[in-house]
């Protein structure tokens, strides 16, 4: 039997990071908001033996390497399945973007494989199993708009906010995530949790847009910061920010058709970039298929 879903991409509205724990790892807040039309497609069949990946992207690995795979293993081991799968993912999110490509994927298979199961893991055992592949896979059990906290692991669902027009914009360049917590200089050390402000002003986005590692980003890759500046020009935009660890840009739009315009000019403007127009979710439309 097959099944099939679509893995979306992400973006956070804000994050902030707080400090680095003794596991390495770093306490972050942020608020993840997932994209509608900028997704993977993830295909997982099951087989009598072993374990196989095939993406259609050159740079995702075919072997235990791949995060999709490991969730595949780690699924069946707590599971206490015998046999194996057949991952197959046709790659549409940029890899190495701030996007979330990866965990997404990973992510997507909890899902499918709990589909596939005559006993279902309780969602908050598959977000425990999640966590243990990397820190952005928890979101993706149930992809909606979240406020992580912890390591990334800690989610609260946040309601009521609308679907905010999205432009995307990568430059061609590819950042390691561990490369840029490597680098960052400075933590808050306190969080600056701003639910209350974005759902009672949810289009007043110059309060809440942030991110604490975009200084790392923009000093190793200029053109970052080129392309946040190009966006903040364009009519209708209401906020601009880099996405994780980037180097993707997005700029969110009053409405799609200013997203739509910014877009068609972008491809001009900035034609070695990935660009792509889409909505932010706001609730999951990921679970069923």
């Amino acid at each position: 039997m097959k099944v099939s879903t679509a893995a979306p991409a992400k973006i956070n509205l804000w994050l902030d990071v707080l400090g680095k724990r003794p596991d390495g790892y770093h306490e972050i807040s942020t608020l993840m908001l997932p994209l509608k039309d900028v997704c993977d497609r993830v295909d997982v069949e099951l087989k009598e033996a072993g374990f196989t990946v095939r993406c259609d992207h050159p740079k995702v690995p075919a072997d235990d390497e791949n995060i999709a795979l490991k969730a595949a293993r780690a699924y069946f081991e707590v599971a206490g399945w015998t046999g194996g799968a057949y991952v197959r993912i046709a790659k549409n999110i940029p890899v190495a973007a701030g996007l979330g490509g990866g965990s997404s994927d990973a992510g997507a298979v909890l899902r499918l494989l709990n589909r596939l199961s005559t006993r279902p893991l309780p969602e908050p055992e598959l977000r425990g199993l999640a966590a243990r592949l990397g820190a952005d896979v928890p979101f993706f059990i149930t992809p909606r708009p979240a406020l992580a906290t912890g390591i990334g692991e800690k989610l609260q669902p946040v309601e009521g906010l609308p679907e905010y027009p999205v432009l995307l914009v990568k430059p061609p360049v590819s950042v390691s995530t561990a490369w840029v917590y490597g680098r960052i200089k400075l933590t808050r050390g306190t969080r600056r949790i701003r639910i209350p402000t974005l759902s009672a002003r949810p289009w007043d986005l110059t309060a809440v847009m942030e991110n604490d590692l975009e200084p790392v980003a923009l000093e190793a890759f200029p053109v970052v910061g080129h392309i946040m500046g190009w966006l903040l020009g364009r009519a209708g935009v209401r906020g601009v920010r880099m996405s994780g660890s980037g180097p993707t840009v997005f700029a969110i739009f009053r409405s799609f058709e200013d997203a739509e315009k910014a877009g068609f000019e972008a491809r001009n403007a900035w034609p070695e970039c990935w660009v792509r127009v889409s909505r932010t979710c706001a609730a999951s439309d990921f679970l069923s298929g």
